[in-house]
């Protein structure tokens, strides 16, 4: 498969995100032979390593992963590192000497993948160069990964897709959202359209109402530069969250290609309601900042290292959210998502309507994470002499044994790179319309009174104003 020549690659590579995510991930693919011997990469960094170092750094971060050490050998031996300034011209000379020795020496046939694990103001910088210096190849293929954030807000975003653009298409652009290459996120499409069962009541006959949580028990951790300049609403919301909210909505495409998912995605992502006024967004939504815990064991999010003592970033954020279409009126749309709470929990659950017999709904619960696997919870008699009705759960979980053999998040995203499937990745008009939905936000909430967000204990289930938020309409949350 010619796929399986290329060379990646790496800006970044003496990173975290390198050794805990990347490496096992692309060893994995090595190991099960979806990349073959015609492979290699080049890590780049301004670090003063050598090819020795990287590969003793692949080993370390792959030891969980090895099976035979000689085959690990053999995989190691494909790194090679470059001392590389992004900002310097002259560096990409180097790095193009060095790729096309490589090219040759493993028979690549130019296929190339750029992987840029740096902050996003290096993205432009160093697409002008790769193109100004004449990396790309005019043989095989080149393609481009990035990480999140794409841009800060709206403006930003579209200033950095003109600058990419000037040395790759948009079709040569892959942005990594790697809630799309989880396992259950992936059988969200296949649960809906593959399963006449939900496929022929997915809509607001059937449904009563939709719920998203998104929580993480950890905090700020080292992230506080970076996270007090975006909090909960840019780093959860804008791409994760509006991606399961596209994903559980769009209509069914005709073609399941990049294309037909793309434009039924954007669909759904315009069709959001935005709130037409502060009282709409008081009335619908709850920001939150998380204090200490009960017993003073952790610090407060002003407290935190590196963090604004006076800072009002949000770490949580709930809201009721509807769409604009004749499948989804009035059905709303409840999501979540908040740091440093009782526990991490990523699942879905879609409540149907009640019958006319009881108040006892069905609901389906699909859980991302911890736990991967489905409930769904059906009515029947009570097991007494009451002629009440009680809900049992008929439920699948994948055992211990299932998500080993699993691919992570980063292997599956970067062999659908490898291969060229776009369906598992962002679209730049897709992050256009996720902006557009989250800067309305921001932007009534800078026009209101300076908020005094509800503080929440650490290691609680949030602010009590986001129960209201459902109690008002006899809802509650599931967890």
């Amino acid at each position: 498969m010619e796929n399986n020549r290329l060379l990646i690659t790496l800006f970044g590579a003496t990173g975290d995100l390198a050794s805990r995510k990347l490496y096992p991930a692309i060893y994995r693919l090595y190991k099960y032979g979806h990349i073959s011997n015609h492979f290699s990469l080049i890590g780049t960094g301004r670090s003063k390593w050598d090819d020795n170092k990287i590969r003793e750094v692949v080993l370390e971060s792959i030891k969980d992963e090895i099976d035979d050490k000689e085959h690990a050998h053999e995989f190691i031996s494909h790194f090679y590192y470059l001392i590389h300034d992004v900002n310097d011209a002259d560096d990409y000379s180097s790095l193009k000497e060095l790729a096309e020795k490589l090219d040759h020496q493993y028979d690549i046939q130019g296929n190339r993948i750029y992987y840029i694990s740096l902050a996003p103001n290096l993205f432009p910088i160093i697409t002008h160069n790769l193109k100004q210096q004449n990396v790309l190849t005019e043989q095989g293929f080149n393609r481009l990964i990035i990480e999140k954030p794409f841009g800060h807000d709206q403006a930003s975003a579209a200033e950095l897709q003109n600058q990419l653009e000037k040395s790759f298409d948009e079709e040569q652009i892959y942005r990594i959202d790697h809630y799309l290459g989880k396992y259950m996120v992936q059988n969200i499409k296949t649960l809906r359209f593959n399963n006449p069962l939900f496929e022929s009541i997915w809509d607001n006959q059937h449904i009563d109402h939709i719920q998203i949580t998104l929580d993480e028990e950890v905090g700020v951790e080292d992230r506080a530069e970076y996270y007090d300049t975006s909090g909960v609403l840019k780093d959860m919301i804008q791409n994760h969250m509006l991606q399961l909210v596209a994903l559980l909505t769009m209509e069914k495409p005709e073609n399941f290609d990049a294309e037909g998912i793309h434009q039924n995605k954007l669909e759904v992502l315009s069709k959001i309601q935005k709130f037409d006024s502060i009282e709409a967004l008081n009335e619908n939504t709850v920001f939150g900042q998380y204090d200490t815990d009960k017993d003073n064991t952790v610090l407060a999010y002003r407290d935190e290292e590196d963090i604004d003592p006076e800072s009002m970033t949000p770490t949580y954020f709930a809201a009721k959210i509807l769409i604009d279409s004749k499948r989804w009126e009035d059905v709303p749309i409840y999501i979540r998502s908040g740091k440093r709470v009782a526990k991490k929990a990523t699942h879905i659950v879609v409540a149907f309507k009640a019958a006319s017999n009881g108040n006892i709904e069905n609901h389906l619960k699909i859980e991302i994470a911890p736990k991967q696997g489905y409930e769904l919870h059906l009515k029947q008699n009570n097991t007494d002499y009451d002629d009440g009705l009680m809900s049992v759960p008929l439920s699948y979980y994948l055992n211990r044994e299932d998500e080993k053999s699993l691919a992570g998040d980063y292997e599956r995203l970067i062999y659908d790179c490898i291969i060229g499937q776009r369906e598992n990745f962002t679209h730049y008009e897709e992050v256009d319309a996720s902006w557009e939905f989250i800067d309305h936000i921001l932007k009534l909430a800078d026009k209101a009174t300076p908020p005094i967000y509800p503080n929440y204990a650490s290691y609680s289930i949030g602010p009590k104003e986001a129960d209201s938020l459902l109690e008002k309409d006899g809802r509650y949350w599931y967890d």
